[in-house]
């Protein structure tokens, strides 16, 4: 089974949202972001051609680009899924994962949080594994048993990666 690890794109500043006296769970992604996210999700789904499911964190930046994503995987609709919020389980992101019985999966979720997991997932250890950028994306595999210490990371790509891997060639018509 293969699970693809996202981190959300590019969102409202931080200070420039609290100024504004709303939740920081609220805080959306930028034009900016949504459209780079959009060309990454087209490099995705070259890498990755199906998925099963995606889970997002509840906050609306996550969720935002887990339905970008699900757009280019036509139209699959995220499910919210807590333990991908900051400071969430991983041991209930690894049961969600068990729920499949294989193929590919997504999840989209924040840093650190991310990066500890696919730490988690390879290592059995916490406190360990990759940072990864607002848009990039990990793709871990398990063989057999899905548990902590049994996955292999695969690739680990920035954002602009995929979205020259999906960018249309000069004999597409670009």
């Amino acid at each position: 089974m293969r699970v693809v690890i996202i981190r959300h794109g590019i969102a409202e500043e931080r200070d420039d949202w609290a100024k504004s006296g709303k939740s920081d769970d609220l805080r959306p992604l930028t034009a900016d972001g949504a459209r780079k996210v959009k060309k990454m999700a087209r490099g995705l789904l070259i890498e990755v051609p199906q998925l099963a499911a995606i889970a997002s964190s509840p906050l609306v930046r996550a969720w935002e680009t887990a339905r970008i994503v699900g757009e280019a995987y036509n139209a699959r609709s995220p499910e919210a899924l807590k333990a991908l919020a900051p400071g969430g389980d991983p041991v209930q992101v690894l049961d969600w994962i068990n729920g499949f019985e294989g193929g590919s999966v997504a999840l989209v979720g924040h840093e650190p949080d991310l990066g500890e997991l696919v730490g988690w997932l390879c290592t059995g250890k916490s406190g360990t594994g990759p940072t990864l950028k607002k848009g990039g994306v990990a793709m871990v595999e398990f063989e057999a048993a899905r548990t902590a210490s049994t996955a292999t990371l695969k690739w680990l790509l920035y954002p602009g990666h995929l979205r020259a891997i999906g960018r249309p060639r000069p004999e597409e018509g670009a």
